[in-house]
């Protein structure tokens, strides 16, 4: 005898139809002088069973108030039948639900349940610099060690590398410090201070031309640019 598949604790003693479907998750490529498409697998989706049957007897309102629930809850649910045992489902979600009252002397309500797999997280991978990938063969997936990589040559490489960095920093340090040290030069070169000695001579030079073409006022202004007196 087929067992009587279980949503929980509910019973669907009244099951017609049982559809289970898989599809696989294929990107299709074209190659040159090939014939058809080659196809690169991603993996499967989800595993999915639909179920259609009637709910009947005196426990048939309470069986249809609690699938509505889990339905609107949208919470995993445990499911098990005949032909989910080779697939090792362990929960699934209520993806969809449908209900039809039959009208007649008993309660009859017709349903349609779709349930799709929901299956575990797997453990968060953890990326180390330089130094493999710790976690993910846990999850079953990859390591650097199983593509082919040399962790112990990835770690060298990068210490040569963090070595070059290291020495680049350091020559702009010292970049940095003769800029700094030729700021401090161009800071002693006060060119007004410049003009500002060679100011008495321009002026007296100036005073020239309003002594006139008179010996006496050339004199005297030779005499206090020289630092003597007048003649």
């Amino acid at each position: 005898m087929p067992a009587v598949p279980m949503i929980d604790d509910i019973a669907l003693s009244a099951v017609q139809v049982i559809r289970q479907s898989t599809s696989l998750d294929l990107a299709p490529a074209k190659v040159m002088g090939l014939a058809g498409r080659v196809h690169q697998n991603f993996g499967r989706s989800g595993h999915r069973v639909e179920l259609s049957g009637l709910l009947l007897g005196e426990t048939a309102g309470d069986d249809l108030a609690a699938l509505q629930e889990k339905a609107a809850g949208g919470e995993e649910v445990a499911f098990v039948s005949d032909i989910t045992v080779a697939l090792e489902i362990e929960t699934m979600v209520i993806a969809a639900f449908e209900a039809e009252q039959r009208v007649g002397p008993a309660s009859q309500y017709f349903y349609r349940v779709v349930l799709e797999e929901s299956p575990e997280l797997p453990p968060p991978a953890e990326v180390s610099s330089f130094g493999g990938l710790p976690g993910l063969g846990d999850a079953g997936l990859p390591g650097l060690d199983d593509l082919g990589f040399d962790a112990g040559a990835l770690g060298d490489l990068a210490s040569d590398l963090q070595d070059q960095a290291a020495g680049v920093m350091g020559a702009l340090d010292d970049a940095l410090d003769v800029l700094e040290q030729l700021e401090g030069l161009t800071g002693l070169v006060d060119l007004g201070s410049v003009g500002n000695v060679l100011g008495p001579v321009t002026d007296e030079i100036a005073g020239l031309g309003e002594a006139g073409s008179g010996t006496a006022g050339l004199g005297d202004a030779i005499g206090r640019i020289t630092g003597g007196g007048g003649s």
